[in-house]
């Protein structure tokens, strides 16, 4: 099992498109899921295209997160062939993971892509350790159980059954349990469980003049049982919202980030923020408030929205940063009468490139300064120089675009390094 990153709980951030990727791993996710066009339980979202997707594996593993498939749906047998060609090129950048809730494509995934995790979504009604070993033996290394479980059921299945285990920390709930639900399917041809849920359990229901949202549940937030997650062995915290926008997934995202660092820093979440941090959760998007969920209580009246919600998607006193960049050093030299040369190292990761010959300078020769402002210049790399080594001659010439390409050059050889050791052969 791959567990989190550097042994730590893994933060798992929605994205319905291609810029709600970005907004998850610029605010803090360890890892993201995300669908394509098809088989996904979120037929209405965006979800990204096929090469997006891969353009999203290699983002994410640039900086060492991950990014799994949601294949969340039951798969029609005439399907099979079609899933496998949607799969193969993901498979080959490096996918680290498919989500699936159609038990029979558990162990057709793990013999055609045996390198990559399945994981097993929460509508395949995982409850407790007897149904994780199943589901193990077929091969996942992940299940999501039921949101219904408690801290000590939850704690039972990671203890007794030894597969990783994943849990919704903040989100839209269903009424039904375990999300297995028929409603949509039967009331309007739209099944759920083909991705296309129509959302009943949202309407008002009622008579006699009195209407109430009696199905409707107040959003998930379980941020204050963050350290008892913890405790309980879980490997993964999930954010739900796939059908948000990439401001809701940045601020919640960047909420929890904040209070996990905070419980490995100080083994406690508890601090002076606290209160004002989940009026930001509220403000950025709920249902008539929010609710625990089942972690330390069966059910209550108080988990029902009853008068229909009001949302916003503001992000109040949020903090929001562009992006996120790889530390990397390089070392330049330019001798005359020989190549220009450019190593650039990030990790155990390494490139070296060459470019034109160095010439005397006939007028203004390029100072160090000049080479280090271009040198610099990483752009949308995803690259950031904190060290930069410069060993040239006096009096050089070497014109800004060969500086400029030598760069560029050196950045992605580097990242064709990086990326190398996630890709993948059938």
């Amino acid at each position: 099992m791959s567990g989190a990153l550097d042994n730590r709980i893994e933060l798992l951030s929605p994205a319905g498109d291609l810029k709600c990727f970005y907004a998850a791993i610029n605010a803090g996710a360890d890892a993201v899921y995300a669908g394509l066009d098809k088989f996904g339980a979120r037929a209405f979202a965006g979800n990204l295209s096929s090469d997006e997707f891969i353009e999203a594996i290699d983002h994410a593993h640039l900086f060492s997160k991950k990014l799994y498939l949601t294949l969340n749906i039951l798969i029609k047998d005439k399907e099979r062939e079609e899933v496998d060609k949607m799969i193969e090129p993901l498979y080959r950048a490096g996918l680290d993971g498919v989500i699936v809730q159609d038990i029979g494509l558990i162990s057709h995934l793990k013999k055609k892509y045996p390198i990559m995790e399945v994981h097993v979504s929460t509508q395949a009604f995982v409850t407790g350790p007897k149904g994780a070993l199943l589901f193990k033996k077929m091969g996942a290394s992940r299940v999501v159980p039921a949101r219904e479980l408690s801290i000590d059921e939850i704690k039972d299945i990671r203890k007794n059954a030894g597969i990783e285990v994943e849990c919704f920390i903040h989100g839209a709930m269903c009424y039904c349990y375990s999300g297995m639900c028929l409603m949509s399917s039967f009331l309007g041809g739209r099944s759920g469980n083909r991705g296309r849920c129509a959302g009943p359990c949202r309407q008002p229901y009622g008579g006699k003049g009195k209407e109430d949202y009696i199905l409707s549940m107040k959003d998930l937030c379980g941020i204050e049982s963050i350290p008892d997650l913890i405790k309980a062995g879980v490997d993964s915290l999930k954010i739900e919202g796939r059908m948000k926008s990439p401001e809701y997934v940045y601020g919640v995202t960047s909420i929890y980030r904040k209070y996990i660092d905070l419980f490995y820093e100080k083994n406690t979440i508890k601090n002076t923020d606290l209160k004002k941090d989940m009026e930001k959760l509220v403000s950025i998007y709920s249902r008539s408030g929010l609710n625990p969920g089942y972690f330390n209580k069966r059910n209550g009246g108080e988990m029902i929205t009853r008068e229909r919600g009001s949302y916003s998607t503001s992000l109040p006193d949020i903090e929001k940063t562009d992006s996120i960049v790889r530390r990397a050093s390089c070392r330049a030299v330019f001798k005359k009468g020989e190549e220009a040369v450019l190593s650039i190292r990030s990790g155990d990761n390494e490139a070296e490139v060459r470019g034109a010959v160095v010439e005397e300078a006939k007028k203004k020769p390029l100072s160090h300064d000049d080479i280090l402002k271009q040198l610099k210049k990483c752009g949308n790399s995803g690259f950031y120089f904190e060290e930069t080594e410069i060993i040239a001659d006096p009096d050089i010439f070497i014109p800004v675009s060969v500086l400029n390409e030598l760069r560029r050059r050196g950045l992605a050889e580097l990242k064709e390094d990086i990326l190398s050791e996630y890709r993948r052969s059938l």
